[in-house]
């Protein structure tokens, strides 16, 4: 079995390259999560907020403050790199980034899942809303989570069993 090298995690063109694919993943979630959290803004100010029974209403406060969660974790690696900028930081950066990003995600899939929550306990009944909760929620675990890493162990597998190491883009 031939070993072959992989990227150095410590190259700064490694760490760049990792740093500049992470923010433009972010990219995509940042604006869609800022836009969700302005909208929340202006659901108190409806006349309908005022009918929402104890159940609706602490979904709504668990969903927003979710989603200025998931903002402040989406938006932290640019923080951290305005921060860090020409410190020498890079690895930091994009380790932290990394957890961020991560994280922001999760807080995400459970506010959209909230959020759906809370439009079909208005619209329909709760028991249907717990349904859509439930649904949502693996839905959410599987894509974001249970595809990727089994397609990651499968690969780590086929690795394996042709004795090589995986391509920087792997």
């Amino acid at each position: 079995m031939r070993h072959v090298p992989g990227p150095d995690p410590d190259d700064p063109q490694t760490l760049d390259r990792n740093f500049h694919e992470l923010l433009q993943e972010l990219r995509v979630t940042q604006t869609g999560v800022q836009l969700l959290s302005g909208f929340l803004l202006t659901v108190p100010f409806s006349d309908r907020f005022q009918t929402l029974d104890d159940v609706q209403l602490t979904a709504y406060v668990v969903v927003f403050c979710g989603s200025l969660l998931a903002t402040s974790l989406l938006v932290a690696p640019v923080a951290f790199h305005r921060v860090l900028f020409r410190r020498r930081q890079r690895r930091l950066v994009v380790e932290a980034a990394n957890w961020c990003a991560l994280g922001g995600l999760a807080v995400l899939a459970l506010v959209t899942s909230g959020i759906l929550f809370l439009v079909i306990d208005l619209v329909a009944s709760r028991a249907v809303a717990y349904g859509c909760l439930a649904f949502a929620l693996v839905l959410f675990c599987a894509l974001w989570a249970a595809v990727p890493l089994v397609g990651a162990a499968r690969t780590a597998g086929r690795r394996v069993e042709s004795g090589r190491e995986p391509t920087p883009e792997e």
